[in-house]
């Protein structure tokens, strides 16, 4: 039976034909995740200085954005994962159960789907009564392809994203922050843009990796946007800030 079952399992990667792009997710997580740092961070460093605070103040606040966000975003992303990961083995225990009570009726699921990927009749029902055979073998067969959720990952592990993502928001929020540990003023401000400027140009750039568009669009664009939101928020800050002020 195991060789049947190691069969069937041949026969199941085959038709699958999955390529699963992790690599490129992984990617984009990260692109997107220092880039909200960045972004978010700009913004809001730009704005507490068009609203005329001192270097010092500017500082204390950049870097309470930092923590704040990345925080934010760690928690955000930890409870996002961990409640995908109760969900995912809530399914696959209904699944198991479901096995245990009629597994006739799951071996006609098998088959079914198995018949949806281009195999005939008597093929599906070879292949689904060799992996029914095997609870296990059948459970993951079941998860995967008709949950769509692999049992070995259950969507990966909580602490992880969470740790990722903080430390990705953090190297995106810092580049309008470092300026202030050394300048002040005018100077403090102008630097803040440009650092921040490469990076946002940087990570438009990246973007093109899994956009298709050419590493100039996809910066400049990004560029351009990121300055127009720290733009707005310089100008609102100055209003506030002259309106506070008197």
């Amino acid at each position: 039976m195991t060789d049947t079952t190691s069969s069937a399992g041949s026969m199941l990667a085959k038709i699958e034909g999955r390529h699963r792009g992790d690599s490129g997710n992984a990617i984009r997580a990260a692109v997107l995740g220092a880039n909200d740092g960045l972004v978010s961070n700009l913004s809001l460093v730009m704005g507490v200085a068009g609203a005329a605070l001192n270097a010092h103040s500017i500082l204390i606040t950049g870097l309470a954005g930092l923590l704040a966000g990345a925080c934010s975003m760690a928690m955000g992303e930890w409870l996002s994962v961990n409640t995908a990961r109760e969900s995912n083995q809530r399914q696959i225990d209904n699944e198991a159960a479901e096995l245990e009570k009629e597994p006739n009726q799951e071996k006609k699921e098998l088959a079914r789907l198995f018949r949806s990927k281009g195999l005939p009749f008597d093929q599906a029902c070879l292949v689904a009564g060799a992996l029914i055979a095997n609870k296990s073998a059948a459970l993951d067969t079941l998860a995967r392809e008709e949950l769509g959720i692999d049992p070995d990952e259950l969507g990966g592990s909580a602490w992880t994203a969470g740790a990722t993502s903080f430390c990705l928001f953090t190297a995106g929020a810092i580049f309008p922050v470092a300026p202030f540990f050394f300048l002040a003023g005018t100077s403090a401000v102008i630097a803040a843009l440009a650092l921040s400027g490469v990076a946002l140009f940087s990570i438009g750039a990246a973007t093109s990796v899994f956009t298709g568009r050419t590493i100039l669009f996809s910066g400049m664009r990004q560029l351009l946007i990121g300055l127009a939101a720290s733009g707005v928020t310089y100008g609102i800050g100055h209003l506030i800030g002259v309106t506070v002020g008197g």
